[in-house]
């Protein structure tokens, strides 16, 4: 762990070096010390976070909570966020002198420092970032259970998103899967190489559950290998043109570099791990025989680590070859969202348009693989699971996908009619699938149950599944104010534009109505645990009250003269009536609501009828069993009635 930081600072070195990071700029040249000292400062939160978010993650999940590791886990990940917060500040600062070009003794940088914190969006993101770091740090000295690990690694994860939106392949074409995929890749350094160095930390207290412990890790570690080279490579791929740009400037070695050295690193442990897994199985209170190869193997890794955080840090401040700016001429809308418009609109854009979103399409992707993973675990153990179940996920999962990364996406931020089709889509059919898969009651059969006081997957789920909170959203009635209360809050307030202009407003927006659809279809055909469930009858009811609403909600966008987010849905150049186009909008709201409402029918008076049914055959079970005694006892009484009669 020593030498870690001693690696981080050569790696780096190499690659001002090599990248020009470094060099002077000849109109503002802040000083060798914020040059040197940026870069430097990027490597120390870096390092930091990682630890912070990998020693959280290794307390909340992996280590059992009665073993001494834990507090060794524990211990390093409130260490990583006491450093993570200085390091978050000192950016800041170093920051606002490379963007003001003043040098830290320079009297006016007290006030650049003030404008850049307040005014500039870098600054402003570095800034929140800061405060969320203090309070992670805060929360983190007072953690004393795997719960409390977990959330406060939450909270630390929130605050990366700040750093994501500013990363500095934002600003350009592609700069929401620029973000995205940042986000991503930070996120699986922290798991992977964070929990790497935390698991360092704990080697001396780590005894018998050695075996476990490391087992777990190598699953984690391998998701966050996998995060970190995909979003890396798409990431690049958004600055680096080609071949020439990979191996004719700094920028390109040094991603070249960064990107063998990750791969190599992962695959090497990855194999290395494997063949030692089995050997500490076997030996469960082996002596250093076989920990003392493993430990030597983790700490080899770490080192290497910190040459690649050092690599990252240089490249983070070195210029890309493809411009950071707009296209020549951009369109209103190119200029509005960044992005390049897509064709106008023809009946192929159906299948031709694309416009994948990282984070919606690996959460589809993730999703389904880890419901087919569960289905092969039930069948290996000899259980059988619906096959119209799997069917109806994958589809649900399918769907999400395409709405999120096909043509609804491509034209949906610019036409308000895709827009709304998306969004009816995935607020109303997407959940439908979704829930009749029924996810959680296959989590909580596949997945394994800890014993020896570790939170796994399936104990986590447990805990969000039985809080409080999730009973009251989950509620019926709750779910169908949410479900429906949100159209009018949404679009009839600013949260319409905000989601519209903004990276994580968008992202935000689709979760949230994906989300309330899938509560409000887990209250009414649901078998997942969590809600109450209301009578057949009552869930008839409460289904066509919401669906009335929404069609109130669609006729009130028909009628309307006012156009909704005006800067965004009149700006295509398409030669589009925006106004007419809003009422079509209107006119999918309502129509595409009686779809999901005769399919939502169609399966709640399906399980009435097999809960009738049931209900029936329970009936005659038990009139088998006692010769029909409350049939036998109901006779008795009326002829005991008709005795007493004159």
């Amino acid at each position: 762990m020593v030498l870690t930081p001693v690696v981080a600072v050569a790696g780096l070195l190499w690659a001002l070096a090599e990248g020009g990071a470094a060099e002077p700029d000849l109109v503002r040249d802040p000083g060798a010390v914020v040059r040197y000292g940026l870069p430097l400062a990027v490597v120390v939160r870096d390092l930091a976070l990682a630890v912070t978010i990998g020693g959280l993650v290794l307390a909340a999940g992996v280590v059992p909570a009665r073993a001494p590791s834990w507090q060794a886990a524990l211990r390093a990940g409130m260490v990583g966020s006491l450093v993570w917060t200085p390091a978050s500040l000192a950016v800041l600062v170093l920051t606002a002198a490379n963007l003001s070009g003043t040098a830290l003794s320079d009297p006016t940088f007290g006030s650049q420092l003030a404008v850049v914190a307040t005014q500039i969006g870098q600054g402003q993101a570095l800034l929140v970032s800061a405060v969320v770091v203090a309070l992670v740090a805060t929360a983190a000295v007072g953690v004393r259970t795997p719960a409390g690990a977990g959330w406060t690694a939450a909270l630390a994860v929130l605050a990366l998103a700040p750093l994501a939106l500013n990363a500095h392949s934002t600003g350009t074409s592609g700069h929401e899967t620029a973000v995205s995929s940042w986000g991503l890749h930070v996120l699986g350094v922290a798991v992977w190489i964070g929990g790497l160095m935390a698991l360092v930390a704990t080697a001396r207290r780590l005894g018998p559950e050695l075996p476990v412990v490391a087992r777990r890790f190598s699953t984690l570690a391998g998701v966050g290998f996998a995060l970190v080279v995909v979003s890396g490579v798409l990431n690049a791929s958004l600055r680096v043109a080609g071949l020439g740009d990979l191996l004719g400037t700094g920028y390109g070695r040094l991603v070249l570099v960064k990107t063998v050295a990750s791969v190599v690193l992962g695959v090497a442990g990855y194999l290395h791990r494997r063949s030692l897994l089995a050997t500490l199985d076997a030996r469960a209170t082996a002596g250093d025989r076989v920990r003392g190869p493993f430990w030597r193997l983790v700490a080899g890794e770490v080192v290497l680590v910190g040459g690649v955080l050092g690599v990252a840090a240089a490249l983070s401040l070195t210029p890309p070859p493809v411009p950071q700016e707009l296209p020549p001429a951009p369109t209103p809308a190119e200029y509005l969202t960044g992005e390049l418009l897509p064709e106008p609109f023809r009946p192929s854009s159906v299948l031709t348009q694309w416009q994948p979103d990282v984070l919606w399409l690996g959460v589809a992707i993730a999703l389904a693989l880890a419901y087919v993973r569960g289905v092969l675990a039930l069948r290996r153990r000899g259980d059988r699971w619906p096959v119209g179940r799997t069917v109806a996920f994958l589809l649900g999962a399918a769907l999400l996908a395409y709405l999120t990364s096909g043509a609804p996406a491509a034209y949906g931020r610019t036409v308000f009619s895709a827009h709304m089709l998306q969004h009816m889509t995935l607020s109303m059919l997407v959940p439908i699938g979704l829930v009749l898969g029924a996810p959680v009651t296959l989590a909580l059969r596949s997945l394994p149950r800890r014993r020896d006081g570790s939170r796994g997957p399936r104990e986590w789920l447990l805990v969000l599944v039985e809080s409080r909170w999730a009973r009251f959203v989950s509620h019926p009635v709750v779910a169908a104010v949410l479900f429906a209360g949100s159209l009018i809050v949404f679009y009839y307030t600013p949260l319409f534009e905000l989601a519209l202009s903004t990276h994580v407003g968008h992202l935000l927006m689709t979760a949230h109505f994906v989300g309330v659809g899938f509560l409000f279809t887990n209250a009414l055909v649901g078998v997942d645990p969590g809600p109450p469930r209301l009578g057949y009858p009552l869930r008839l009811v409460l289904l066509f009250a919401t669906m009335a609403f929404h069609a109130f909600f669609g006729i009130s966008i028909i009628s309307s003269e006012a156009l909704l987010a005006q800067s965004w849905f009149s700006s295509t150049g398409w030669g589009i009536d925006a106004l007419a186009d809003q009422r079509t909008g209107g006119s999918i709201a309502w129509g595409l609501g009686e779809l999901p409402t005769v399919v939502l029918l169609v399966v709640v008076a399906v399980q009435w009828s097999r809960s009738d049914e049931r209900e029936q055959r329970r009936r005659d079970r038990a009139a088998d069993r006692d010769g029909d005694a409350d049939l036998t006892a109901y006779n008795a009484m009326l002829a005991e009635k008709g005795r007493g009669r004159p």
